[in-house]
């Protein structure tokens, strides 16, 4: 997941240093190179060039405004869902650090593990300050 634009600018260029990577081996395939070899390299690379894309377009719905709703089915969604909503509010980690009276890094060492390290409070803290609304009624299921 890209959650900022530092990251966003690194995954473009790989992006498209996979787009050149496929175009080459297209033009000139290694003849030394078995056809079976050859076929799984390419899919291979299209397949991580599909990951990075899909990335991307992720974090331009969310910079743009056009993803509004995130449907969650766990907790780790839902602390993934705090860093697409910082994204879609259009606030960087700095910001949001300053409206929480934290550093910055704090931000940072959050979003690095996805709000794992965050307690409770904290967390219930960051979807005030982003807006964040839960409207999914949650299941309750008998333990035996």
């Amino acid at each position: 997941m890209i959650k900022n634009d530092r990251q966003y600018r690194i995954t473009k260029a790989q992006a498209e240093k996979f787009e050149r990577a496929i175009k080459e081996a297209a033009v000139s395939p290694r003849p030394n190179v078995p056809p079976a070899l050859r076929k799984a390299q390419m899919d291979a690379l299209k397949s991580q060039l599909a990951d990075l894309r899909e990335e991307l377009e992720e974090y331009n719905a969310l910079r743009s405004g056009r993803r509004k709703t995130v449907a969650i089915g766990s907790l780790d969604e839902l602390l993934k869902t705090l860093i697409q909503a910082r994204i879609a509010g259009g606030l960087t980690q700095e910001e949001l650090a300053a409206k929480l009276g934290l550093k910055p890094q704090q931000i940072q060492r959050y979003e690095a593990t996805e709000y794992h390290s965050a307690s409770m409070d904290r967390m219930k803290e960051v979807l005030r300050v982003l807006g964040v609304r839960l409207r999914r009624p949650v299941e309750l299921r008998l333990v035996s």
